[in-house]
């Protein structure tokens, strides 16, 4: 599976992105479902209601309801390694939706990642010690 950020949810949604293009040429080239975790649809919502409109987040609720990209579920008991994080990284700072990422990478045991978060991204390592794969952005 191959995890999603908002950055690349956002780009898909607004032309005017300037990671737009980017983003429709990833997700044609993705062979793999997308997994993403609820703080970032939250995070993605919030953006789009913001800037593109209610109908434009609604919209995008309902293709994830349809089935565009999976959905992990962060139990509670799982909140103190995430906690753990944003306190690592709180120089940045860490959110709880880029927390929720970084964990997700260390139960898949993958951090290949579509984000347009490059600075971020680039600094935060899963399992302490393993660098993300920006799938969006390669160099």
């Amino acid at each position: 599976m191959l995890i999603a950020d908002t950055g690349f949810f956002y780009a898909l949604a607004d032309r005017r992105d300037r990671h737009h293009a980017r983003a429709e040429e990833a997700l044609a080239s993705v062979r793999e479902p997308l997994v993403t975790t609820w703080p970032v649809l939250t995070e993605t919502t919030h953006l789009m209601q913001l800037r593109l409109g209610a109908k434009v987040a609604s919209n995008f609720l309902q293709v994830v309801a349809d089935g565009f990209c999976a959905v992990q579920a962060i139990e509670a008991a799982e909140l103190p390694r995430i906690t753990v994080m944003m306190k690592k990284y709180a120089n940045l700072p860490m959110d709880l939706a880029d927390a929720s990422l970084v964990w997700l990478a260390e139960h898949l045991e993958d951090g290949r990642i579509l984000s347009t978060d490059q600075r971020d991204f680039k600094t935060y390592r899963f399992k302490n010690h393993k660098p993300f794969k920006n799938v969006l952005l390669t160099d």
